[in-house]
């Protein structure tokens, strides 16, 4: 998941960099580091300062069909001026340890978020930029992606419509920090005695924290979650930990989820459009929502029987283990991580906790930067700097062939209080050609830190994707820099990517980073590790067209009247495995209160495309030919192009989704 994109007048983060702190003797670019007590002055300072530029350039003399590149130029440069406060303010809102500093920077977005909502309803800097005419297709699009900025931030309103949706934008910015934060910041821990952690690894349990009745405490990290999902023998603690998971964002966060599809739905109507759904989808590839909803309609009759074969399967193996009657081998949606892991050991061989032998984590990063080295020709430098927190790495990327300075890369791999619960991609700061800017890709997870089993390998491969998508961006503009594409279009480099965590050719390479040597993958392991992949497909597909569905139902035309929780129990009720009373899954849903709203469907519309430029690598994905051809015609390229123009670019053809109903049908 990436987290560089839009702007705060979309509800969502601007995650754009400018002037950033630059060692030249490293050609080394850092963010800059704040106090909790720093931020509230420093923000107004940077507020005011904002202030004076945009009114230099709104008064600015510009004669009717003007070249558009000399305006365009000082219009990015003072974006990205604004992006270089901003952007870390919002990383830091998110990873920072200290409570008191991720609360001030939530603060301070809230008040840039309105100045920003203004700024872009001012019809007399609209009317600047109406003036321009471009030269070519780069600032054409530029030209055209600022228009549509300010238009879908009213600025052709009425003033009465402005000013609430002003409004609108400024309460939804709030709900959804409220929303992360309730998830992020949840100290519950969930009990458990020793006899419920029976079928966990000595080593996670040894990890655990203990209360003084000597009984077990567990958070909802992944790395604490997952296993016991997949390995702890009682059901009922199962269910106990599963509901507790769904529940996490308390039952507040409910009430903020509605709050924001009541407001999301105002806004639409504040544009004469009965969903929020068209609001967003404008600027798509998906267009309207009859064609997202065509595309899902589409996924479901493939995947449905699919899905019922998968939980059979899993209840004849679960029958045939208990020596029990078929029609007693029920599999709950709490049972389904269990009985599917242990159907993986038995038939494939795979032991998801034992491949964290084959796959150490520093190993794993090590051979991760080697393999990006040779495909797109760059080199990770290893620079220590001062950080948000003491485990967070720095890399300089270079290029190979020239030894050119392309951007800088955080790591920030392990689980701490308060941190950010998932995997995201923070694109701090965008590059410029004309600026001379270099970019700067903030990759966050929560791994374990002895080591990756083969979901948490592609995980990581797949952020890595986003990283670089970002780095390797040469871009004319920073606003156009990296991920700012095209939402539909923003996950299918590092889906793409994906695929280097699957095969021979590239997983046998692991080992060779190994300090001390760990078990080296062979072709039978790899055939396996595809079986298990493939394995579950019908579940896994069905569960992702589901989200999609509940996302785009929740901003259609009957928004008004949905209640998010029972909609959600009534969708989830009609699935293989049903509904569980009691969990409260919308809750802690952070994809639709944090940038996906309207847009959970790309997923899936992304990996359209990624397994469609994946058929460009044929059997041999290291070939650095094709390697570069990509780098160039598509990372390079940033939102400079569509997202179908560098398709076709890369393959040489129209994009196809041939590749992608084969993937889901197992053909």
């Amino acid at each position: 998941m990436t987290l560089k994109h839009l702007k705060f007048t979309t509800l969502c983060l601007a995650m754009i960099g400018g002037s950033q702190t630059v060692m030249a003797e490293t050609q080394t670019q850092l963010l800059p580091l704040f106090k909790a007590a720093e931020i509230p002055a420093l923000c107004d300072a940077n507020l005011d300062k904002m202030q004076k530029d945009i009114q230099k350039f709104e008064s600015q003399k510009i004669k009717n069909k003007a070249e558009a590149r000399p305006y365009l130029a000082a219009w990015d440069t003072l974006q990205a001026s604004i992006g270089d406060f901003v952007s870390p303010i919002g990383l830091y809102s998110n990873v920072d340890p200290d409570p008191a500093l991720r609360q001030a920077a939530d603060d301070c977005e809230l008040k840039i978020s309105k100045y920003l909502t203004s700024m872009y309803q001012s019809p007399k800097l609209y009317a600047q930029f109406k003036k321009l005419k471009a030269t070519d297709p780069v600032d054409e699009k530029f030209l055209k992606d600022i228009l549509n900025q300010f238009e879908k931030t009213g600025v052709q309103l009425s003033a009465e419509k402005q000013k609430r949706l002003k409004e609108i934008i400024e309460e939804s910015t709030k709900l959804g920090q409220d929303y992360s934060k309730n998830v992020r910041d949840n100290p519950e821990k969930v009990e458990f005695t020793a006899a419920e952690l029976k079928g966990l690894p000595a080593s996670y349990i040894a990890g655990l924290k203990k209360n003084e009745k000597g009984n077990y405490l567990l958070g909802f990290d992944y790395p604490e979650y997952q296993p016991f999902m997949e390995l702890a023998e009682s059901d009922e603690a199962r269910k106990r930990y599963q509901t507790a998971y769904t529940r996490r964002g308390t039952e507040k966060n409910l009430e903020y989820m509605k709050k924001a599809i009541d407001l999301r739905y105002e806004l639409a109507q504040l544009f004469d459009k009965d969903s929020y759904a068209y609001v967003a989808l404008k600027d798509r590839m998906a267009k309207t929502p009859e064609a997202v909803n065509s595309f899902l309609d589409e996924v479901y009759a493939k995947v449905a029987p699919l899905e019922k074969q998968d939980v059979e399967e899993l209840r004849q193996f679960k029958a045939e283990t208990l020596k029990i009657p078929l029609e007693k081998a029920e599999i709950e949606r709490w049972s389904q991580g269990y009985w599917s892991e242990k159907l993986r050991q038995a038939k494939y061989k795979v032991d998801q906790e034992k491949l964290r032998d084959y796959f150490p984590t520093e190993a794993a990063q090590k051979w991760l930067f080697a393999v990006s080295s040779d495909l797109y020709g760059i080199e990770f430098k290893p620079v220590k700097v001062k950080a948000w927190h003491d485990e967070v790495e720095y890399y300089a990327v270079h290029d190979k062939a020239t030894g050119e300075f392309m951007g800088g890369l955080y790591v920030d791999k392990y689980p701490r209080e308060g941190k950010y619960g998932h995997a995201a991609v923070w694109g701090v700061y965008g590059g410029s050609r004309l600026n001379h800017r270099r970019p700067v890709s903030v990759l966050v997870t929560n791994f374990n830190r002895k080591g990756l089993n083969s979901n948490e390998l592609e995980t990581f491969v797949h952020e890595m994707g986003h990283a670089l998508h970002g780095i390797l961006s040469k871009t004319r503009y920073t606003e156009q820099s990296g991920t700012s594409v095209e939402r539909d279009f923003v996950e299918a480099p590092s889906q793409m990517y994906e695929e280097w965590a699957r095969r021979f050719e590239t997983l046998s390479k692991v080992a060779d980073y190994c300090e001390p040597a760990c078990p080296r993958v062979d072709e039978a392991m790899t055939e396996r590790l595809k079986n298990v992949k493939n394995y579950g497909r019908g579940l896994h597909y069905a569960r992702q067209t589901l989200y999609a569905q509940y996302d785009m139902a929740l901003h259609g035309k009957d928004a008004k009247s949905i209640d998010p929780l029972k909609l959600w129990q009534d969708m989830e009720s009609k699935t293989a495995l049903g509904s569980v009373p009691g969990q409260q899954f919308p809750g802690q849903f952070g994809h639709l209160m944090g940038g996906y709203q309207a847009g959970y469907y790309s997923y899936m519309w992304s990996e359209v495309l990624a397994l469609d430029m994946l058929s460009a690598y044929g059997d041999h994905l290291m070939d650095p030919k094709v390697g570069m051809h990509y780098r160039e015609t598509v990372l390079a390229q940033g939102g400079q192009k569509p997202g179908d123009q560098m398709v076709k670019d890369f393959l040489g053809r129209e994009p196809d989704s041939k590749a992608f109903f084969n993937e889901i049908s197992g053909h």
